[in-house]
């Protein structure tokens, strides 16, 4: 099994030596206190956050974990004061959409220096699945400047990769037909878009040896269905645009994301106290970058569920392992005395139903679960909208200790094209906290 080429390029990009997470970890303190220094000089946000604190005091973890916390919604309230350039050196802009009314756009900002950086996670982070005798194809935006796509399409050209950039999947026919006139044998894109053009374009995936999933949690079932099928190699990634874009990918190993170490330190906390969590426990992730010119963030929220493994990898870098995100915190829905389920619980059950397109889950009060369904075949709708029914409530009446009654309808308004042309990520609506915003 080959070591993850990210242990190659982190060892490059701090110049540790010799080459051991000692060493990575003083580098990472250091890189950190010059980040504070910079936000503070150059960020009116930072300034207010880190006001009557000394960065050169920072000398341990512990004194770093006293340190406010950057949210979702300090970046939505005003973007703008991120920034620690002129508007005029910002090459690049993503306007990130938000759930709520309050008209607020959460906005991330780069200059060419940041893009430049994330062409080179992307550049070692490809050599773990793909090499330049490879065909890719990307389902991600790549038309403009600085989008994925473009920057995935740079990175690849360094080791000569043959990489087709689509775009979001938007014609079936369009897609299948490129993939087999280029003998496309990677893929990268959306999982459940990935997923659906799968299930409707087999003849395309006949010579699928790899794919790479980004930008949502990645169901176990939906890798099963890859592997059985098309003998696939699954792969993840893990990354936010807050992040610049990339954030860790797997190695050969499968089992998990080795980080971008270099350019960005990871912690995983109780959501509840905001203290580190020992290795093997979940929690949030949140991460502080280095080297950013644009809009540094520190200590930033993700609302993602991880866990760093306690094993080491089987392909021997000595850099840590964070195990598979395990969805989001916004999509854990808490009934009552503590009582919960995740998405992640059903989307297992969901998407193992090859005939089902896509769904949405409603929960109304804490003990009604309504499922929104739409199929392939819309024949016999209504006894596979009753085998839905049944495959949850038999979820629910083995897993929780609450009567919770489960409805399944189809919903005429969840058509197959709401999988194209779309970055929306799968989530669970809640009415009583829709309710309780209002």
């Amino acid at each position: 099994m080959k070591k993850t080429p990210m242990e190659e390029w982190i060892i490059k990009r701090t110049g540790i030596s010799p080459a051991n997470p000692k060493e990575l970890e003083t580098y990472q303190l250091k890189k950190i206190v010059e980040t504070l220094n910079y936000a503070k000089k150059n960020s009116a946000f930072y300034q207010k956050q880190l006001e009557g604190i000394d960065p050169e005091q920072i000398k341990s973890w512990e004194d770093f974990y006293q340190l406010s916390f950057t949210s979702a919604k300090d970046i939505k309230n005003d973007p703008f004061a991120f920034l620690c350039v002129p508007q005029s050196q910002i090459d690049r802009i993503v306007t990130l959409n938000t759930s709520g009314t309050s008209g607020k756009k959460k906005r991330i900002f780069f200059t060419d220096a940041d893009l430049q950086k994330t062409v080179d996670f992307f550049d070692y982070g490809m050599r773990s699945l793909v090499d330049s005798t490879d065909r890719v194809m990307v389902l991600l935006p790549g038309q403009a400047y600085g989008t994925i796509g473009n920057l995935l399409k740079k990175a690849l050209e360094r080791t000569k990769t043959a990489c087709v950039v689509y775009g979001l999947l938007t014609d079936l026919d369009a897609v299948e037909k490129i993939m087999i006139e280029n003998k496309i044998n990677c893929i990268v894109g959306i999982p459940i878009q990935v997923l659906y053009l799968s299930r409707m374009k087999q003849e395309g995936f006949k010579s699928m040896e790899k794919v790479l999933l980004s930008t949502d949690y990645v169901p176990q079932a939906m890798v099963a269905e890859f592997k059985r099928k098309f003998g696939c190699q699954v792969f993840n990634h893990y990354g936010m645009t807050e992040m610049g874009y990339g954030g860790g990918v797997d190695c050969q190993a499968l089992n998990g994301y080795h980080l971008r170490e270099g350019d960005l330190y990871v912690e995983i906390i109780d959501p509840v106290s905001g203290k580190p969590v020992a290795d093997g426990v979940y929690g949030e992730v949140v991460f502080t970058s280095f080297d950013r010119e644009a809009m540094p963030l520190i200590r930033y929220r993700t609302g993602d569920i991880g866990a760093f493994s306690q094993a080491t990898c089987q392909c021997g870098t000595f850099l840590r392992t964070m195990k598979k995100v395990e969805g989001r915190i916004n999509n854990r829905v808490y009934f009552e005395d503590g009582i919960y389920f995740d998405l992640k619980a059903l989307e297992e059950i969901l998407l193992a139903i090859e005939d089902l397109v896509d769904y949405q889950l409603i929960v109304s009060d804490k003990h009604s679960l309504r499922i929104d369904v739409s199929f392939y075949n819309e024949e016999q709708s209504a006894e596979k909208e009753n085998r839905v029914k049944m495959m949850v409530q038999e979820y629910f009446d083995k897993n929780c200790e609450l009567p919770i009654q489960v409805e399944a309808v189809k919903n005429q308004l969840q058509k197959p094209d709401q999988l194209v042309n779309s970055m929306v990520k799968r989530k669970i609506v809640d009415l009583r906290r829709e309710k309780s915003n209002e």
